[in-house]
């Protein structure tokens, strides 16, 4: 659904609201969801004011979507986690059809409100906002207007911001049509600072290539270590060309090994659970799947075998094609 900006592939929505409810334990043979629908209707007969948006969310965190949506619905106009799940729902065509523009209706009402009751919402609506604008689905695309509800839902970097906002304004300033690599480089600063896996990866590169701050390949090394660790395919492709680069080839061979097993398969697994974007998860294992190749056949870190590598520089190709031509080029230009 999502429109590729070249070289940016977008993140999935920021997360739903969760539902603070936490099911009973059937004692006379009725499935979970009956059980859990008899209680809610019954607590909404006797007024409770909360039960209908729990019943709603009980609903779209079991995938029940159009029950979801009919909750939702009745309460849109006076409860806002409720307008907010319809935005996400129509957006993604949950339960419905997708109705982009109604989607950001909902979200630019949560994302406008003063409403105390929709602060805890603000942020996450003006980074879909953010992104509406940037895929242009439901209103007209504009980088500007992207740009600006990203810089509102991050916050000044404050812990109350948006860290997927935060994260996405360091790509943003780092594409080729709204490059300022000093801002990227402080934005990814400050998602990484508030926890964000895929910052993290990206300082290590920034780090790497002098790219909005000075080089420094001791900070490259401990961001690539440590979001390699935290599971990061993108920071893991590139600490394998750290390690080659600087002839630590054992090294690199024995990482770029682990991560050329990875199949096509498996990106939107590993996106799924490190939140990372699956574009940059293909670029790493693309990079890995190279230079374990070009170990393979220099016999480097490994033992020499032509053949072999041949496989895995096109299975690098498989990957991203983009990336390994770069690689290509450097390889055919004698830099790595």
């Amino acid at each position: 659904m999502e429109k590729q900006i070249p070289g940016e592939p977008l993140p999935s929505r920021e997360p739903t609201i969760r539902s603070s409810f936490g099911g009973e334990q059937s004692t006379d043979g009725k499935n979970l969801v009956e059980q859990v629908e008899a209680i809610l209707q019954e607590r909404i007969r006797n007024g409770d004011q909360h039960a209908r948006f729990t019943l709603g969310q009980f609903y779209f965190e079991e995938g029940l979507y159009k029950e979801a949506i009919v909750q939702f619905e009745r309460l849109k106009e006076k409860d806002w986690q409720a307008m907010y799940q319809l935005g996400v729902m129509y957006y993604d065509g949950l339960g419905t059809k997708e109705n982009h523009k109604l989607a950001c209706e909902y979200m630019r009402k949560v994302a406008s409100s003063e409403s105390q009751r929709a602060k805890h919402l603000i942020r996450a609506a003006q980074y879909n906002l953010g992104r509406a604008y940037f895929q242009g689905y439901g209103v007209a695309q504009s980088d500007s207007e992207a740009e600006k509800w990203w810089i509102l839902s991050a916050d000044d970097g404050n812990p109350e911001g948006s860290v997927r906002a935060m994260t996405m304004l360091g790509m943003f300033y780092s594409r080729e049509d709204t490059k300022d690599l000093k801002k990227a480089f402080f934005w990814h600063s400050e998602a990484c600072g508030a926890g964000s896996l895929e910052s993290q990866g990206a300082l290590g590169v920034m780090y790497e290539h002098g790219q909005g701050k000075r080089r420094d390949p001791n900070s490259a090394f401990e961001c690539l270590k440590e979001a390699s660790e935290r599971g990061s395919v993108y920071a893991m492709g590139n600490l394998v060309a750290h390690y080659f680069n600087r002839k630590l080839y054992t090294k690199a061979a024995d990482l770029a090994a682990k991560v050329s097993q990875y199949q096509q398969e498996d990106v939107q697994t590993i996106a799924a659970h490190t939140d990372c974007i699956p574009g940059f998860i293909a670029k790493g294992i693309a990079m890995a799947c190279f230079l374990y190749a070009r170990c393979l056949h220099m016999g480097h870190g490994v033992r020499q075998n032509k053949e072999e590598a041949k496989t895995y520089y096109s299975k690098a190709f498989t990957f991203d094609p983009d990336m390994t031509a770069m690689l290509q080029n450097q390889m055919t230009h004698g830099r790595i």
